[in-house]
């Protein structure tokens, strides 16, 4: 059977990813019964399992002896290192966008709420920036295009853009999330992409456990409530989302990974007219189209390049 490329199967890993968290940023707005810190903490310890479970059927023929926790321990100190650098980042990201997406209510549209969540498309490159790791100018149009693309899906018409407590709670979020990207992109060469991910979720839900055991009463009664939502944010987006982001970024740029995952806005906008039968406007289809649109034109090679390419060849 022919492999597929990694080109091409970098880009699909990462679409389903950001299909998934399309999904979640609806059942994410449903878990309030629950405060912030209670929903990640659930949500993450069920994503680490998730992946622990898939990772004991993977690894079943590796010899006993080095399964032993204290040899595994030993021999993958910078896989460990490098878990716990993403876990901080992504905890932080996922609790300051869960209680942006709580607040919204009184002060943000939910469509809002993506909208300042995927600015993590613009803030990937400008860290790479840092990193003396330029993208191609078609992915810097890419990210301006779909800039422009997530506007008209999520902000209406005559909306002032200010910034409010939950504005710059999820803006804050964002920035998370992009350092998050940048540190698999960092990490995920040098580390297995599956145990990477499952160490950064045991090191979200350490984080977020903490908070939630100084700040929060958490209540069986309000975990029942916000049972479906969480399961479904600690399985599907935690433990097999994250897992493809962590084996499609190992074949992606993580700019053009960014704008992938960013399609999460448009999966949100889509999933929202399925599930609660909120009318798509005329803006908002064009802004869909605009996202996709900037997506593939980050995937093509760009002019120059080509040449050179073929010059080199």
């Amino acid at each position: 059977m022919k492999r597929v490329p990694d080109k091409v199967s970098g880009p699909i890993l990462l679409a389903l990813a950001a299909v998934i968290w399309g999904l979640t940023f609806i059942a994410q707005s449903e878990g309030d019964s629950v405060g912030g810190f209670t929903f990640q903490a659930i949500r993450s310890i069920l994503g680490f399992f998730t992946i622990a479970v898939y990772l004991l059927f993977r690894d079943r023929k590796i010899p006993k002896r080095h399964r032993k926790l204290p040899v595994w321990l030993r021999e993958n100190k910078a896989l460990l290192t490098a878990g716990c650098v993403c876990g901080v980042a992504l905890g932080a990201a996922m609790n300051l966008q869960q209680f942006g997406i709580l607040m919204q209510g009184q002060e943000t549209s939910t469509g809002r709420a993506g909208f300042i969540t995927a600015i993590y498309i613009v803030l990937v490159p400008i860290i790479g920036i840092f990193r003396r790791k330029l993208p191609p100018v078609n992915a810097w149009l890419g990210v301006c295009i779909a800039a422009v693309g997530l506007y008209l899906i999520s902000v209406p018409p005559g909306t002032a853009f200010g910034m409010s407590r939950a504005d710059f709670l999820l803006l804050l979020g964002a920035l998370g999330f992009a350092l998050q990207i940048t540190f698999i992109d960092v990490y995920v060469q040098k580390h297995d992409a599956v145990k990477l991910s499952a160490i950064q979720f045991l090191v979200a839900a350490i984080f977020s456990a903490v908070l939630m055991a100084i700040f929060e009463k958490p209540t069986l009664t309000g975990i029942r409530e916000a049972a479906l939502p969480i399961v479904f944010a600690g399985v599907f987006s935690g433990g097999i989302a994250f897992t493809l982001q962590s084996v499609g970024q190992q074949k992606c740029n993580p700019t053009l990974a960014a704008l992938i995952m960013s399609m999460e806005s448009v999966f949100t906008t889509i999933f929202d007219f399925l599930i609660r039968h909120n009318r798509l406007e005329l803006r908002e289809l064009i802004g869909c189209a605009v996202v996709f649109t900037a997506v593939i034109l980050a995937q093509l090679p760009f002019p120059a390049k080509r040449k050179k390419d073929e010059k080199n060849a």
